[in-house]
């Protein structure tokens, strides 16, 4: 049944009154999106509380209200005009809040990813499914209605594509969203009178979650069938120190199993039914299944490359089968399917079948498993770790060392990009010391740094080095830069992965035992990839000669790289004296912890603390801690890290702001404004020779399709409208990217550039729409950052995240436009401070693009209570753990952090430089002499201080309040940092 609806049955007053939405998604793994938004329906007051305990009876059970068969399954009410159908259960729903942020009809929805629903047979509109008028579709986040133009009728459009589609008969240009405030418009469900509020069974979001469980494995269940309201026992944070390895290992084993259980459970769910086949045969003739699902369940899905799957036909036109793979390949701007490469298998794939199969994916905590075991490694195995690193990660005080190394006569190699000064301070303090931070801002060239600290260490140490980071991505941007300095170096891959191309496939640790096979080894491989497999015998065979080569091949290193999870691989089970982790501040601790136990001596952690953190997928367990980076900590405890400090990558313009807000204006520009400015653009930039704008978009947001995320039509259409004027500019599609921190308006963009772009569709499908996690380490010449967020409430989600605006803000190198609405935004301190640096710059504008006017709008003042709050509870407690030291200066100054030029100013204000050059002889330290815990001090060992109180913090990093006071006073003109200043003398020769 298509659907329009006279406007007679519509009410009168019918407002376009802007969304608003509480919830804040992760787009960097859609299960935040779906996780954060359950976080907000769990928003239940106390009062809520107390007037459910008055409808309980001594028995804690709740009164059975009599109930028509069409009552509310949350609540009990029943009025016809005020319920709704969720057609994939059968059970009603009214649309009432009533207690919970969301009516419970989009409650229900939600959390239990239904999207069809139908109103009640006595009901002002009938009994009416409601679906798109011209195609049909039934999914209701994705249902909105237009007027028609010449009868008195609205008619209900999907979102996506016909509400895009031009229509003579239509106004589509007016499309709203069928839910508004995560609520049916009034006129197609109207809310309970408060009589009937008054009677009706209130249920707190904590009870909806347990019933919506208990459907699915009993679709009869009540809401007596689940537990009464009780104080969920909230898990003891971590802490700042530690006794010992065994405490260390008791407070952060439990994380790390509560985070494995979730994350199978969210794997285990992820079934996929009914999926459509396309058949083709890899290089290494193999079998390759690519199949598309809709928006709606690949924003579900949480997946990555090597996960595997099992793939089965059960039907009429083939016998049964089964198959399993791995993935190799996801949908990206560029093709919209999954791909499955299977294992060689002796019943070969129904490939004349397209249609009727399922995918099921497999769970395997191997990376947690590693992480479980490098926890009972520390604490058990004293010669996993040098005695001073040992202590140095329990948070003791030990006294600093450094080493007797003969030191290269020019930290630059030749032939390789020559370092500047802070990059030069960093290299010489690592060589020397058995721990070190370096902290690298965005576009300072950490990568360069990182692999000339490798090739020092590896030939002055004559030793293999590991080399690791938690992505594959920067292991092998690492891996290509260590290669180019003519080091041996293996990468070490997921057994998994091993088919997955990459940019150094050539030194992975496979291709290279390939290469080098000879005799049985070579006869045995090229069999098994003309049978695709071997006898039980020539397997046996097969898996010794390869383990052999495996070791030879890693004995001859100079570098071994490798994932921080990948460390716990068996072919690396040997030691490492010394350790660098690039990202590190990307990775959890005990993550860390896998390639710090190989017996290092030496560890160099790199990374950006004000930038993105850990992913933590399970909020209790990142609440606890566990999303605080061991770089993090180590720097609450008073190790300070080495700031590099020229930017390469930004126009001056675009680095001001960034530089003053994150890093005290400490970074200098390694390019000048000349060097980033493209000659004879045509681009309406408000200021035509500073290439940014705040581009003012008063768009409302709207729920995506799967009711977990956000979308922003008019800054989609506004986006679209900017790619095609750098197109017209000039600009190639590889030089743009777009960055959204919402899945829903990813996924939005892409599609409406495809179907409204005006110039040729294949120039918009390479163009790059990512998450900000998506694009942390890279750039891009131009991005384009759509906030997404507009709304009455002034709500915005997690982009009150300072990493997350950090990161979006320096991505660019030549031109930033932020499309956002300066109303909703304008209410966080940052993002206040952030419009008024566009304003004084006059680049806060709004308009059309071809006539952009400077904006006008007020900014609202944020509260003065959020004001406290940008100091960040995060620096003001390390501030507060900094006073423990009382001969360290504070660790945020620009002199400690990046030396000042001056070799040893690290040691004039931290503790002894004495020479402990016999460390270097000895293969492990005396445990027993370094015991550092004073008698009596055990019981208050802590000072009370914890992972979640004084280090922990929502927000993270450290912003520069004093920045943000003369921000708010005198606009950036008066700030210690100016676009035009600051360049670094060594730009002229440097170009990272």
């Amino acid at each position: 049944m298509s659907t329009s609806i006279t406007e007679d049955v519509l009410k009168p007053t019918i407002e376009e009154n802007d969304l608003f939405y509480n919830s804040e998604s992760d787009f960097a793994k859609v299960a935040h999106e779906l996780a954060d938004m359950e976080d907000e329906l769990d928003g239940q007051d106390e009062e809520t509380a107390a007037l459910q305990a008055a409808q309980m009876d001594a028995d804690g059970m709740h009164h059975n209200f009599p109930q028509a068969e069409h009552a509310c399954a949350y609540c009990g009410v029943d009025s016809p005009t005020c319920v709704i159908k969720c057609n994939s259960c059968n059970k009603w729903f009214c649309n009432s809040k009533n207690g919970t942020n969301s009516s419970h009809i989009v409650n229900h929805l939600v959390l239990s990813h239904h999207n069809v629903v139908s109103l009640h047979p006595d009901s002002d509109l009938g009994d009416t499914i409601l679906e798109c008028y011209n195609c049909g579709c039934k999914n209701v986040f994705l249902l909105g209605f237009v007027s028609a133009k010449s009868e008195a009728v609205v008619v209900l459009l999907c979102r996506m594509p016909c509400a895009q589609t031009k229509n003579v008969n239509w106004d589509t240009d007016q499309w709203q969203p069928l839910i508004e405030d995560r609520q049916f418009l009034s006129w197609v469900a109207e809310e309970p009178s408060e009589e009937e509020k008054l009677k009706a069974r209130l249920i707190t979001p904590s009870q909806i979650s347990k019933l919506e469980a208990k459907w699915r494995s009993n679709k009869d269940a009540t809401i007596n069938d689940i537990d009464a309201p009780e104080e969920q026992e909230e898990l003891p944070p971590l802490l700042l120190r530690y006794q010992d390895a065994y405490e260390y290992q008791r407070s952060y084993g439990p994380l790390i199993k509560l985070e494995a259980d979730y994350d199978k459970q969210l794997k285990e769910s992820q079934a996929l039914e009914h999926i459509s086949v396309t058949w083709s045969l890899a290089l290494n003739n193999r079998h390759l299944a690519s199949f598309a699902l809709s928006t709606f369940e690949s924003n579900e899905l949480k997946v990555a490359v090597g996960d595997e799957m099992i793939l089965w036909y059960s039907g009429v036109q083939h016998p049964d089968w089964e198959g399993r793979g791995y993935i190799v390949r996801l949908p990206n701007s560029f093709q919209d399917t999954f791909t499955l490469e299977l294992k060689p298998s002796k019943v070969p794939p129904p490939t004349n079948l397209t249609t009727g199969f399922t995918a099921e994916f497999i769970w395997k905590g191997t990376s947690y498993d590693r992480m479980q075991d490098s926890l009972k490694k520390f604490a058990i195995d004293k010669k996993s770790i040098s005695g001073y690193l040992y202590y140095k990660i329990l948070g003791h005080q030990v006294v600093d060392i450094t080493f007797d190394v003969p030191m290269p006569k020019q930290f630059s190699i030749p032939h390789f990009t020559q370092l500047n000064d802070s990059q030069s301070n960093a290299v010489q303090h690592v060589l020397q010391r058995p721990l070190s931070l370096i902290q690298g801002p965005p576009g300072t060239g950490k990568t360069v740094t990182s692999a000339t600290i490798v090739y020092h260490l590896s030939k002055i140490h004559k030793e293999r080095v590991l080399v690791c980071a938690p992505s594959n991505v920067a292991v092998d941007h690492l891996a290509a830069k260590l290669r180019d300095l003519g080091l041996k170096v293996v990468r070490l891959t997921a057994k998994s992965r091993e088919d997955v191309e990459s940019s150094v496939s050539n030194l992975a640790l496979h291709n290279l035992v390939a290469r080098s096979s000879k005799g049985e080894l070579r006869k045995l491989l090229t069999l098994k990839e003309e049978v695709g497999e071997l006898s039980a015998s020539d397997t046996k065979k097969f898996v010794k000669l390869v383990r052999r080569t495996e070791a030879e091949i890693l004995a001859k290193a100079d570098v071994v790289c490798c994932t921080c999870v990948g460390a716990g691989d068996k072919r690396l089970d040997t030691k490492f004296r010394t350790v660098l982790i690039d990202e590190s501040t990307q990775a959890t601790e005990p993550e860390c912890l896998i390639p710090i136990i190989k017996g290092a001596k030496q560890v160099i952690l790199v990374g950006d603390h004000q930038q993105l953190g850990p992913v933590i997928l399970e909020r209790k367990a990142g609440d606890a801690g566990l999303k605080q980076s061991l770089f993090e900590r180590l720097i609450s405890l008073g190790h300070i890290p080495i700031r590099l400090e020229v930017q390469y990558r930004m126009n001056p313009y675009l680095s001001e702001f960034p530089s003053n807000m994150f890093y005290e204006g400490s970074l200098q520009n390694g390019v000048t404004i000349e060097q980033r400015t493209v000659p004879n653009s045509t681009f309406p930039w408000p200021i035509h020779d500073v290439p940014m704008m705040f581009w003012a978009n008063y768009g409302r947001e709207e729920l995506s399709s799967n009711g977990t995320s956000y979308l922003n039509r008019i800054e989609a259409m506004n986006c679209e409208r900017i790619i095609t004027k750098l197109f017209r500019d000039g600009v190639k599609p590889e030089q743009i990217g777009v960055i959204t921190p919402y899945e829903g308006q990813r996924a939005y963009i892409l599609q409406y550039m495809q179907m409204n772009g005006s110039l040729d569709k294949e120039m918009y499908v390479k163009v790059e729409v990512a998450s900000v996690d998506a694009f942390q380490g890279r750039e891009k010449d131009y991005i384009i950052l759509s906030c997404v967020r507009a709304n009455d409430q002034q709500a915005i989600g997690f982009l009150r995240d300072p990493r997350r605006l950090n990161v979006g803000l320096t991505r660019a190198k030549y031109g930033l436009v932020i499309l956002g609405n300066p109303r909703s935004l304008s209410k966080n301190i940052l993002w206040n401070h952030l419009l008024l640096h566009f304003r004084e710059k006059g680049c806060l504008v709004e308009g059309t693009l071809d006539n952009l006017q400077l904006c006008t709008v007020q900014l609202t003042r944020p509260k003065p209570k959020r004001q406290q709050n940008m100091n960040s509870q995060f620096q003001l407690n390390m501030n507060a753990e900094m006073s423990k030291f009382p001969n360290v200066q504070d660790f945020d100054t620009q002199s400690l952090m990046s030396f000042g030029g001056q070799a040893g100013g690290f040691n004039s204000g931290f503790g002894n430089n004495e020479d402990f050059s016999s460390y270097l002889n000895n293969d492990y330290w005396n445990f027993e002499n370094f015991q550092t815990v004073p008698p009596g001090a055990a019981p208050d060992f802590n000072n009370g201080d914890s992972m979640s109180t004084n280090v922990y913090s929502k927000n993270g990093p450290m912003l520069d309040s004093n920045y943000a006071a003369e921000l708010e006073r005198n606009g950036p003109t008066g700030s210690r940092y100016d676009a035009n200043e600051g360049l670094s003398k060594d730009f002229n020769s440097l170009n990272i």
